[in-house]
């Protein structure tokens, strides 16, 4: 049976209000896995877009003559600009207009951005085009997380949150094993696209790709939305900022402690390819494949795991314990870029993405069971804009920084080391307190 979900592309869907139900059948996730697995490929490529760069970025720095802190800052500030200005503003939209509609859009600006990549022809203009390719995950994450809810009842949000997050692994995957065969290839082959470099050709193609899988996007049908409480399809913002700082106790704990992790996170996507070019003097088309290999294993298996725990934690109430367990994890698996060897780099490299991807689904899942649809996108977005300015506006930097401290750009794995075990030790004890409060 045809998912009731996939509608032909002529058929718009008023902004302001969610197409009916024809059959009267609750959500679940068997009936709309096609509208899901379509939200896990645009949240694939919104991934693609952002850490694309990261796995060329040494090849820039030698073009374009960048410093470690000037390409941590165009790497981390110009993901956390959009994260910061947007990201609560796209949340209060998600809840208020044709979700699909947003997800269109936010695919086109972060396809321009990824192309921009390929002909900055300066740090101020890279700068421009990584922002606008890092503008996805302001608002494409919270629209399909809003959405995904929808489509589902509660009891299946872990899962529904799992599919996405597999899409969130693909495409960071992909970040590092398309782009390092893309660059392997364009190395290879030489000037081309246009006398591009390897990097910049590289970029192109993603581009490319990018427009291509967002396509499906005018398929999908906007769904009904689910459990709403303020009265009132379109409360006013006060109302839902205030019935949202209610639940301080419990959110602020847990948003601390998901910003940690994603400062943890973010710093070792940014900064695992410089490490190990530096020291194991590696290429991107030597270490892309692997790399990519492990980013995408750990996301299934954290992903699945994430999201089973979800699922399972819920109905015992104790939804915050498995992410407790894999802060706990992360903690010395933090230290992989200090491991002497490249296998051990990969191995404990494995462990503490796998720990980020678990904690990642709980967020979502946590987020998308408490909080009432009307105020789901506001918080999500409250959540991403705090995420923004500090894991990319912060950690990237802040590793470069740590390591001109240390004495140079040769202690960059005992920066990043640094920067990740203290933050994830953080998120530790947050969501210790987090799982205290009543929620």
């Amino acid at each position: 049976m045809d998912s009731p979900n996939l509608v032909d592309a002529g058929s718009p869907v008023p902004a302001d209000r969610a197409m009916p139900r024809l059959d009267g059948l609750a959500p679940t996730i068997r009936r709309n896995w096609p509208t899901l697995l379509v939200l896990a490929v645009v949240v694939a490529m919104a991934f693609l877009s952002v850490g694309s760069f990261s796995a060329v970025q040494e090849a820039a720095k030698a073009e374009l003559r960048l410093s470690d802190v000037m390409l941590g800052t165009i790497q981390g500030v110009s993901a956390a600009v959009p994260l910061v200005l947007l990201s609560a503003p796209a949340g209060a939209a998600v809840d208020r207009v044709n979700r699909m509609h947003l997800l269109l859009g936010m695919s086109v600006i972060w396809t321009m951005g990824t192309l921009g990549t390929a002909f900055a022809g300066s740090a101020a203009m890279l700068f421009v085009a990584r922002m606008l390719a890092s503008i996805g995950i302001a608002g494409a994450l919270t629209a399909a997380i809003s959405i995904a809810a929808d489509l589902c009842g509660q009891s299946e949000r872990g899962r529904a949150m799992l599919i996405l997050t597999l899409g969130k692994s693909a495409g960071q995957a992909a970040a590092f094993s398309a782009t390092g065969a893309l660059f392997g290839f364009f190395q290879i082959a030489g000037p081309s696209l246009g006398e591009l470099s390897a990097w910049r050709a590289s970029h192109v193609i993603l581009a490319i790709a990018a427009a291509v899988l967002t396509l499906p996007l005018l398929m999908l049908r906007e769904p009904a939305r689910q459990e709403t409480q303020i009265e009132g399809t379109r409360p006013p913002f006060g109302v839902v900022l205030r019935s949202l700082w209610a639940r301080r106790s419990f959110i602020l704990p847990l948003f601390a402690g998901g910003v940690a992790v994603a400062m943890a996170d973010t710093a070792a996507a940014i900064w695992a390819a410089p490490v190990l070019g530096r020291a194991f003097n590696l290429t991107p088309d030597q270490f892309g494949g692997w790399m990519g290999a492990i980013m995408l294993v750990t996301g299934i298996v954290g992903a699945v795991t994430g999201g089973l725990a979800a699922d399972w934690g819920q109905k015992r109430g104790r939804i915050l314990f498995p992410a407790i367990l894999a802060a706990g994890l992360s903690v010395p698996a933090a230290l992989f870029p200090v491991m002497g060897s490249v296998t051990g780099f990969a191995v404990v490299l494995a462990l503490f993405a796998f720990s980020g991807y678990v904690i990642g689904v709980i967020i979502a899942a946590v987020l998308a069971v408490t909080l009432p649809n009307e105020m789901r996108g506001l918080g999500i977005g409250i959540f991403l804009a705090l995420a923004g300015l500090v894991a990319f506006g912060l950690a990237p930097p802040l590793v470069g920084w740590i390591a001109t401290l240390l004495g140079g750009e040769a202690h960059l794995p005992a920066a990043l080391a640094l920067v990740a075990t203290t933050v994830s030790a953080f998120s530790l004890v947050c969501f210790i307190i987090a799982a205290r409060r009543p929620i």
